[in-house]
């Protein structure tokens, strides 16, 4: 008796197993079958790949730049006594490694009776270390008022990290001669940033070339907000 009666209630476990499962299986009352509870919900796809975000650098064969040229329809301009032997930095971040070849520089207009020398640009590291430079680029600042490249005397390896672009003026040129393409920010431009961190400013006065070093918790704003902000630069 023992062993008939382990035997039934053996079966009625399995036959109540298999009805809890039949009965999951169907929805109550309706007929349609349900999706049994132990299928895994399958995930929404993850945004695998970001959505547009608009113009690159690279869509225009450059490798960094400090805003969008579309964007650079201001025009920035000064006059020798504010900005002559002054050196104007604009800081640009790196995200990737680069070899550093060309400065562009937007001339937005140019002053044929303008007497320029030692006119330069270059590049300072986060430590205010002058790691590259042009020439002396007076000739190409009196011709062709678009953006183009100045090539550095000797291209070098740019790690990720923040740079200042030097730009150093000198000679004399119509106030509104002599113009650089700008975003137009004006003094917006170093919102929330203090120095040695100043996005645009300027350093040292009466300079005929790019010093080795300077001191950038010495960048100053004075001449920056008077009209000389937002230089457009880009890399390649």
């Amino acid at each position: 008796m023992r062993t008939r009666t382990t035997t039934a209630t053996t079966g009625l476990v399995t036959a109540l197993a298999a009805l809890l499962v039949l009965s999951g299986c169907t929805t109550a009352g309706e007929g349609r079958t349900a999706a049994p509870s132990s299928v895994a919900t399958v995930p929404a796809q993850s945004g695998g790949g970001a959505g547009f975000e608009g113009p690159r650098p690279q869509d225009q064969n450059l490798l960094a730049w400090t805003g969008d040229p579309n964007d650079a329809g201001h025009v920035t301009a000064q006059s020798p006594a504010g900005v002559g032997g002054r050196v104007t930095l604009v800081r640009i971040v790196l995200r990737e490694q680069i070899t550093w070849s060309n400065i562009w520089l937007g001339l937005a207009g140019i002053d044929p009776n303008a007497q320029l020398a030692n006119c330069y640009l270059g590049v300072y590291d986060a430590k205010g270390t002058l790691v590259a430079a042009t020439g002396d680029v007076s000739p190409q600042l009196m011709t062709d008022a678009i953006a183009k490249p100045f090539p550095l005397a000797k291209p070098f390896t740019a790690a990720p990290g923040t740079y200042f672009i030097a730009l150093l003026l000198n000679g004399t040129w119509a106030t509104n001669g002599l113009t650089l393409k700008s975003t137009g920010a004006g003094i917006s431009v170093n919102a929330g940033l203090t120095p040695p961190n100043l996005r645009y400013s300027t350093l040292l006065t009466g300079q005929t070339s790019l010093p080795p070093t300077v001191n950038l918790a010495e960048q100053s704003t004075s001449t920056i907000n008077t009209g000389w902000a937002s230089q457009w630069y880009a890399i390649s």
